[in-house]
């Protein structure tokens, strides 16, 4: 597809990742402002990011699977419109329950960018190619969240949350326009077999213990990323008194360790084994929560010994997602997107389930943010785990016969 893959559909292929940082990145730094204006508790204003997290994970389930029945284009652009529906939503909000919905229509339309982005890409790059294509599009994909918490914090200094809204909206206009024109269908919808509904697709991945650890793994992760993140709002905010644009730039750490996990996996490419790089990811991912949590329970609490460890927990990302992903994917080819829909629902789920149990448990101490971290950690590790002990398992017998 030699002609759907040029420079302009590779660019506006990787816009369309940058949906998701609008909806939930450029928001981190208004959860702590939402308890002043609406009067609210710690718990519901989380709840705004939470709740936004986990209906974006159930909507890429959806997503993948009715590309896989009926084409990519049609489902990306009808996400992309609930995308523009739900900001214009948040603008004109004018309560907690308004917002919370116009948070929740906006989640459900993010949900077809990394989902699809992934599938079209693997329909128009090919398998071979697929960690190579996902390492760059996650690299170009860091932008959003390198820089949309520090514009999120300024937007809400100098003016108000509103204009954070504003912003996401407009550019979802140009994301969305670009996909219209720029991006093709890569995959016709397919009439399925007799007896291949959706609930068969996920029961044939998940009979794969593979998938499961390819799937679960970067879910846990990102448990540990937006956890991380989330008390690092509210640390830097309440804790240690500093302004919202402060956290916004501390905040680049966590996108520039992604983007260097990213640049890692993009060279080294197919010349080690899936399950070795996911297995590395998750040791240097749990190693970094682990030296965090010390420094803050002991006592060296500041805005370096958060976030300069913290840089270590997307750099552990970047390394073994594009590996989890190619592999969830590989398991069966005709399922892609389907496979990719349960990927980043792990991911939006898991983030969004640890960001929330943060936010009950969070009583102005530090030891909420260690434990829901290091827990979300070790799942990592034991997922990631998985794949690895499988091939072991699976060179034993091959060895014993």
């Amino acid at each position: 597809m030699a002609v759907q893959a040029g420079r302009l559909f590779a660019v506006c292929l990787a816009s369309i990742g940058l949906i998701s940082p609008l909806a939930i990145h450029l928001f981190l730094p208004v959860i702590p402002v939402l308890k002043q204006s609406f009067g609210v508790s710690n718990a519901q204003a989380q709840m705004s990011f939470s709740l936004a997290l986990l209906v974006m994970a159930v909507s890429t389930l959806v997503y993948g699977s009715l590309s896989d029945r009926y084409g990519r284009r049609p489902v990306l652009l009808s996400g992309l419109a609930l995308f523009l529906l739900g900001g214009l939503i948040g603008v004109l909000a004018n309560s907690m329950p308004m917002l919370i919905a116009g948070r929740l229509v906006q989640a459900v339309g993010a949900g077809c960018g990394t989902t699809l982005v992934r599938a079209i890409a693997r329909d128009a790059y090919g398998p071979d190619k697929l960690i190579q294509v996902i390492s760059y599009l996650t690299m170009f994909y860091t932008v959003g969240p390198m820089f949309a918490p520090m514009v999120g914090g300024f937007l809400v200094d100098a003016f108000d949350w509103r204009a954070v809204f504003v912003f996401s909206l407009s550019a979802g206009i140009v994301v969305a326009l670009g996909a219209y024109f720029f991006v093709p269908e890569t995959r016709p919808g397919a009439k399925p077999a007799p007896g291949q509904g959706i609930l068969r697709g996920y029961i044939d991945l998940f009979r794969h213990p593979r998938f499961t650890g390819y799937s679960f793994q970067p879910g846990f992760s990102t448990g540990v990323f937006f956890a991380d993140a989330t008390a690092a709002s509210f640390i830097m905010k309440e804790y240690l008194q500093r302004p919202s644009s402060e956290f916004g730039l501390y905040f680049f750490l966590f996108p520039a360790g992604f983007f260097c996990g990213n640049f890692v996996s993009s060279r080294i490419g197919n010349r080690i084994a899936t399950e070795t790089m996911v297995l590395a990811g998750s040791i240097i991912l749990f190693v970094a929560v682990l030296v965090q949590a010390s420094l803050l329970v002991s006592g060296h609490v500041s805005p370096q010994t958060i976030f300069f460890p913290a840089f270590f927990i997307p750099f552990a990302q970047g390394i073994s997602l594009p590996y989890a992903q190619s592999g969830a994917m590989a398991t069966i080819p005709r399922l892609a997107g389907t496979a990719s829909g349960v990927g980043i629902f792990a991911q939006s789920f898991g983030g969004a389930v640890f960001a929330q149990i943060y936010g009950i448990l969070a009583d102005g101490t530090l030891w909420p943010m260690a434990l829901v971290t290091g827990s979300s950690a070790l799942l990592c590790l034991m997922f990631g785990t998985l794949p690895y002990a499988l091939r072991l398992r699976e060179r034993a017998v091959t060895r014993k016969f």
